[in-house]
């Protein structure tokens, strides 16, 4: 069944704009003008995928293939990235397009210029980054936790992130200066200023097994006040509504991986770097916390020796 609309302001509520019978999912509904354009284009693009994903979540044909990565892929996986990229094609022509299933598109750079507008900024600076299920994983064997996450990086910087989560019932959102919602209530990050107090997640020992930071893992899980492994965006965007104050996650991530996240945390005022403490998306780990518990969080995952 497609979500309904609850209206659509940022203070009140935002539930995805989307016909009950999904009769035409090519054109997503997306929210008023006055959140932004570029964050109403990202919210309506989540809308668009939000139709395709549920439609086949669960489906006993599902059709599941597996990546030269060995990683899983399904059919709703490619046909949301493609319908994603289909309508940035028309709204955004002269932007460039990074997405997991597809690679990157450079946009139509020789008629930016000609086709930019105050609403829709026609530049090689602007990408558009896109992961149409991130869990795909759990997707596929019909656990929920799974959302679409669509980011908008100026410069080489994130400034828009939406995560989608319908089977959760769930949505993050932020743009840069903002502020970082959920459903529509602004979220902001805990206030636990200890080790001892915090609730830690992350993705898998093996993961940090891997890169030989197992010890310093369990050595941090052991002083939490409690653990749990949500992993994926879940971890992070729990981080950024206050209801988790440390994730974790190593394992070759991906900036498609990161960057919806990574502004939706900032905005609600926590921290997310990599291991080595650097503010970026694209390093293949991350350290996303309240902010009060990073140092101590780096400093305790710090290869030893």
């Amino acid at each position: 069944m497609a979500p309904q609309s609850r209206g659509c302001d940022p203070r009140v509520g935002y539930i995805p704009r989307i016909a009950a019978d999904a009769a035409d999912p090519a054109v997503p509904a997306g929210p008023p003008s006055d959140l932004g354009p570029d964050l109403a284009l990202a919210l309506g693009l989540a809308d668009l995928a939000d139709v395709i994903t549920l439609a086949r979540f669960r489906a006993r044909d599902l059709v599941v293939d597996t990546k030269p990565d060995l990683t899983p892929v399904t059919e709703a996986d490619r046909a949301a990235e493609a319908a994603i990229r289909d309508h940035l094609r028309v709204a955004r022509p002269g932007d460039a397009v990074l997405g997991e299933e597809e690679g990157e598109d450079a946009g139509e750079q020789a008629g930016a210029a000609a086709g930019a507008t105050a609403d829709a900024p026609g530049s090689a600076t602007r990408r558009w980054i896109v992961d149409p299920i991130d869990g795909t994983k759990g997707y596929a064997r019909g656990i929920p936790v799974w959302a679409t996450l669509v980011a908008l990086e100026v410069d080489g910087a994130p400034v828009v992130g939406v995560v989608s989560a319908p089977a959760l019932g769930a949505r993050w959102w932020a743009a840069r200066g903002g502020g970082a919602f959920r459903d529509g209530e602004p979220i902001r990050v805990s206030e636990v200023a200890r080790v001892e107090d915090a609730h830690l997640s992350y993705d898998s020992v093996a993961g940090f097994e891997a890169i030989d930071l197992d010890v310093q893992l369990l050595a941090l899980a052991r002083r939490c006040w409690r653990t749990r492994a949500f992993g994926d965006f879940w971890s992070h965007v729990m981080v950024a509504d206050g209801s988790l104050d440390i994730a974790v996650e190593v394992g070759g991530l991906a900036l498609w991986d990161l960057a919806a996240p990574m502004v939706i945390v900032q905005e609600a005022g926590g921290r997310f770097t990599d291991l080595r403490g650097a503010v970026r998306a694209d390093g293949g780990d991350v350290v996303a916390t309240n902010g009060l518990l990073h140092d101590e969080v780096l400093h305790a995952l710090a290869p030893r020796g």
